[in-house]
């Protein structure tokens, strides 16, 4: 029997046009690429979204077709998130930090017919425009004034396009399962693999991060996405921010630590979401200058590990909770999310963050479970350790156009490979090892290198540490600490081995500690470990 209930589609569009009926006086305030601060509200961004919209008919976008953007996190950027997947089109994010041979790739991969483009990156991609083929025109996110001079063909000025259309739609209705909009992994091995969200996906996703318990999100929350819209729908919090009418402060391009303090201090910000690269610079600038956080109470941390002692700082000398959050493109990407039980807030502080370091427990939505190297569930009591997998409503299902990589992704049930190594205990708090491909194999035993890596960055002098395998005669592979000293500091290897004594065990202690003036990161921000294999691929170890 099936219940008797309407069967209204799931789409991107009504959000937007909700928030604009239901709080029509909150702000979307932007970094503008141009210069300044632009400041509207959720009615303004709703009228300009279906401008954009009656803009792409006009310019001759279909249902299906892809759209790509390379843009900041800005108010014009939110506009061609719900203009574009609105009409059935398909919003394609992409990294401007990729590789060239990767962008090209991905643009005539997803067969992109217009590419909008934010003024920053107009002469990159004026570079590498020969490479696409089947592009049939750009869009430059700006207004007439600051239209630059370019080589590109058949150019639009963003706002000329939206000037020239109405602002009256009716946004279409269709399948909830149309795809919505695409995203690329980092493709640190291979070419990017392309992830395919759908309108269904993509509000339950938003939904799920809603009903998180503790994260508290809503009409008095001023929220900083620094976390990119291109890449992974900004966490999605284009979405669901808009769903409980909360304040959005879109950075642009200004991601450094005086650029963000001020925006934050200025806006009222209370949450902030980003990687632990933009962090450390923010808490650089607030060390070396003594400025405060006027309203900032909490901020989430995703991308990569978040070590403890960031953690440690922003809630002792700051008074900000940090919590961490982990997931994957695959996921839409939000999986877990590290909160504290109401039942543990009076632990020690200390206490909380190893629970807070953890990556959290899964939201509503997400099911995880780890195996053994031939597939058997392990238990989940917080000491056997396995590959995660996962699944839910908002996880792939398969790689677009990609048969050869969606067929490695899955086990023979269906669920998703994240490629961690992972631990899950009682309360359903999972920790990841490491990844199965950074895992140290030592002597018969695993060294996890991101707890080697968050016990070396806990040193004063030390930015960014990095570990990898490096081959052994006697004991396979032994850990190699790479470390980006602070600047003026002059730890030397024994300061770091002394420093790292009574946090981890003695044989996990890295044989050998090299330092360098930066770490390879990737197109996201993430640590390159794979170009730090290559490069110490014929490093020896002392002693060896």
């Amino acid at each position: 029997m099936l219940g008797m209930m309407m069967d209204r589609p799931l789409l991107i569009a009504p959000v937007i046009e909700y928030a604009a009926r239901n709080f029509p006086d909150q702000e979307v305030v932007s970094g503008a690429v141009e210069g300044g601060v632009h400041r509207y509200t959720y009615v303004d961004a709703a009228r300009r979204s279906r401008q954009m919209a009656n803009a792409l008919k006009a310019l001759g976008v279909s249902p299906e077709d892809r759209v790509g953007t390379i843009a900041w996190n800005t108010y014009r950027h939110l506009e061609l998130y719900y203009g574009i997947s609105g009409i059935g089109a398909v919003c394609h994010t992409i990294n401007p930090r990729l590789p060239a041979d990767q962008f090209g790739y991905v643009v005539n991969h997803a067969k992109d017919q217009f590419l909008f483009i934010d003024l920053t990156f107009v002469p990159l991609v004026e570079k590498l425009q020969a490479m696409f083929e089947g592009v049939r025109g750009y869009v430059i996110m700006t207004d007439a004034e600051h239209m630059p001079e370019t080589s590109l063909p058949n150019v639009h000025c963003y706002e000329d396009l939206l000037a020239a259309q109405s602002d009256e739609l009716e946004w279409p209705e269709f399948d909830e399962n149309t795809a919505s909009s695409l995203c690329y992994t980092s493709g640190t091995t291979g070419n990017p693999k392309g992830v395919l969200y759908s309108h269904r996906s993509s509000l339950l996703h938003s939904l799920c991060v809603l009903a998180t318990p503790g994260l508290d999100m809503g009409e008095e929350k001023a929220l900083l996405p620094v976390v990119p819209m291109f890449h992974v729908n900004a966490w999605g919090v284009p979405y669901f921010a808009l769903m409980v009418g909360a304040k959005i402060v879109f950075p642009g391009p200004r991601l450094d630590g005086a650029s963000l303090s001020s925006l934050m201090n200025e806006e009222g910000v209370t949450d902030a979401w980003g990687v632990p690269t933009v962090w450390m610079g923010l808490l650089g600038h607030m060390r070396s200058t003594g400025e405060k956080f006027r309203s900032l109470s909490r901020v989430m941390i995703g991308g990569s590990a978040a070590p403890k002692a960031m953690m440690k700082e922003f809630q002792e000398k700051h008074g900000i909770d940090a919590i961490q959050g982990w997931g994957m493109t695959e996921m839409s990407p939000i999986g877990t999310i590290s909160l504290v039980r109401p039942k543990d807030r009076d632990l020690p502080l200390d206490k909380q963050i190893d629970m807070k370091a953890k990556q959290g427990r899964a939201m509503f939505g997400v099911e995880m479970k780890i195996v053994d190297d031939s597939g058997k569930s392990l238990p989940h009591d917080g000491v056997a350790q396995g590959e995660l997998l996962v699944r839910g409503p908002a996880v792939i299902s398969g790689y677009y156009e990609n048969p050869e990589a969606s067929k490695k992704a899955f086990d023979a049930d269906g669920w998703f490979r994240t490629g961690d190594v992972s631990r899950i205990d009682k309360e359903g708090y999972m920790e990841i090892v490491d990844r199965t491909k950074d895992v140290i194999k030592s002597g018969g035993e695993w060294i996890s290198s991101i707890d080697l890596e968050n016990a070396a960055v806990g040193h004063p002098e030390i930015a960014e540490a990095a570990v990898i395998g490096v081959p052994h005669p006697k004991w396979d592979e032994r850990p190699l600490l790479v470390v980006v000293r602070e600047a003026n500091s002059s730890v030397d290897k024994a300061g770091v081995l002394q420093f790292l004594e009574d946090k981890i065990a003695k044989w996990q202690l890295p044989d050998d500690v090299v330092f360098v003036d930066e770490l390879p990161h990737g197109a996201t921000g993430k640590l390159q470990k794979a170009k730090l294999r290559e490069d110490f691929k014929d490093f020896r170890l002392s002693g060896e």
